[in-house]
């Protein structure tokens, strides 16, 4: 079993709130728009992956791939960060979404929190919302959650505060 922390949308900003809300976690996976400064604070800490976001510089670019597809705990996890949500993906995933599903899909960039089940493709989208202070959200939010022998559970969505 792992634990994960999942985060987006930092845009350089990094509370310390995360660091205690992701203790116990195995990983950090960062769904883009790091930011300067974020991505090494956190690769520091755990075990990192992530995407670059449309805000990233050529720094993260060259760090961190625009899709990231792997597999753990034998959940096939598709990463992005301009990914769209069920029923509205982006058109740069539409194909590959519909004809390879994975069972987990996270994309980040709406600086919405949403967790929600296509049912047409058997996948779980998740959308950690946005963790920094730029942006029009009004609560900086994460997402921790346990991946076990190919299931996805104790989902838990976290408000950090205002920002």
């Amino acid at each position: 079993m792992k634990t994960i922390g999942l985060m987006s949308d930092t845009h350089g900003f990094l509370d310390d709130a995360v660091f205690k809300h992701f203790d116990s976690c195995d990983e950090i996976w960062h769904a883009g728009d790091f930011g300067p400064d974020v991505a090494e604070r956190l690769a520091a800490f755990k075990p990192l992956r992530g995407v670059y976001g449309n805000i990233d510089d050529k720094e993260i670019r060259a760090v961190y791939p625009e899709h990231l597809r792997f597999h753990c705990e034998n959940v096939d996890v598709w990463m992005t960060h301009i990914g769209g949500y069920p029923g509205r993906y982006a058109p740069q995933v539409k194909p590959e979404i519909y004809t390879k599903p994975p069972m987990l899909f996270i994309s980040g960039h709406s600086h919405i929190l949403k967790v929600m089940y296509d049912k047409k493709i058997n996948c779980l989208h998740i959308n950690p919302g946005a963790a920094g202070n730029s942006g029009w959200h009004r609560i900086k939010t994460l997402i921790r959650f346990c991946i076990s022998e190919e299931k996805i559970h104790t989902l838990a969505a976290i408000e950090i505060g205002n920002r």
